[in-house]
């Protein structure tokens, strides 16, 4: 089977969030991003969905820098092309240093694409097994809101809640919110918040009762997080450091992790992330699937790849309605009983109707 790369299309979209997202990075009132429309020779349609944000305080990488690569340099290299596999597309777009957020948008439409053509859902395309996938949500550790976001959260059928941490959160709040729910798996993401000088107070954290903990220090702190490892009993979860198989290889040498967030954006899209997958399989290492505070588009794609055999943690999967009014696929995500069931029409196995995206 081969693939006529004939039309790629890029549409800025522009939301308000339904309520402030906080980290200890930044906070998110609304959320741009750039849909892709990959079209065939037949008239087939692909979609993806780049989920870098407005400033550059997650990655390097902005959606203008993206909206810059993806029009300019990437769109060039494979508008036209004859494609065998979806996995070319890391070929085609090789000689293009980094930029994996712009590589990725691509690229998963791509993926969309090929599955359509096989007339099979994308999670089945990829080799996926869960039909249902496991429902999580993420809150803030604000003393404010915090125990009325989890009782929400539980009261939806959320079974795995990940709590936005900082130093200087409320350890004895924090036990008493997770202690109220002993049958929900509660992670910790620090979002690199902690230091040398802070490490002392991250081991506190170690008797809260949290199933993991996500990445306490900065991206490059190696030396940091392996030696959490080494001391806390909490397991140790990259987030930011991995940007490719080269980082999981190294994570896995150094002993500076027991488990790695999925983030197919910042790992360059589907090819390189079913590599990291397949090494982390053959290693050992507990894998699930983040969420960027994305659309319905990128979701869909993350759905199908939480369907893997080997990812068995809960992901950051909410339903449609928890960040956006109204989401830009048909029929939106919902959380039943906790989980999210996959679609079974082919490809991401969603309608997109781009017109939904105003503010």
């Amino acid at each position: 089977m081969v693939v006529t790369i004939r039309e790629i299309r890029f549409q800025r979209i522009h939301k308000k969030l339904k309520k402030t997202f906080v980290t200890s990075l930044q906070t998110v009132n609304d959320r741009e991003a750039i849909m892709v429309t990959i079209i065939s020779d037949n008239g087939l349609e692909g979609f993806g969905e780049c989920v870098a944000f407005s400033t550059p305080w997650y990655t390097e990488e902005t959606v203008e820098s993206c909206a810059f690569v993806m029009e300019r340099v990437l769109k060039p290299l494979l508008q036209g092309r004859i494609l065998s596999s979806p996995h070319e597309v890391a070929t085609v777009f090789a000689p293009v240093k980094g930029n994996h957020m712009a590589k990725a948008a691509i690229e998963i439409a791509v993926w969309d694409l090929f599955a359509k053509y096989e007339g099979v859902p994308l999670w089945q395309y990829i080799g996926g097994i869960h039909k249902h996938i496991p429902a999580g949500v993420v809150v803030a550790a604000g003393a404010d809101g915090l125990l009325h976001d989890i009782e929400q959260a539980v009261s939806k059928g959320y079974s795995r809640i990940k709590i936005k941490i900082t130093a200087e959160s409320d350890i004895d709040l924090l036990k008493e919110a997770i202690s109220r729910y002993p049958d929900i798996m509660f992670f910790a993401d620090a979002n690199g918040g902690f230091n040398k000088d802070s490490f002392g107070q991250l081991t506190l954290f170690d008797d809260v009762g949290f199933s993991l903990m996500e990445q306490p220090f900065g991206k490059q702190e190696w030396d940091l997080h392996a030696q959490a490892k080494k001391q806390m009993k909490t397991p140790i979860c990259l987030d930011e450091s991995i940007t490719s198989i080269h980082d999981v290889e190294r994570m896995i040498e150094m002993q500076a992790a027991d488990i790695i967030v999925l983030k197919m954006g910042r790992l360059g899209g589907w090819h390189e992330t079913l590599k990291v997958v397949d090494l982390c399989r053959r290693n050992s290492i507990g894998m699930w699937v983040g969420g960027m505070i994305e659309f319905g588009i990128s979701k869909a794609h993350n759905l199908a790849l939480a369907s893997l055999p080997d990812i068995v943690l809960p992901g950051d999967f909410s339903d449609s309605r928890h960040f956006w009014n109204e989401d830009v696929i048909t029929p939106e995500i919902e959380v039943i009983d906790g989980k999210i069931e996959l679609q079974q029409q082919a490809g991401i196995g969603y309608s997109v109707d781009l017109n939904k995206a105003r503010l």
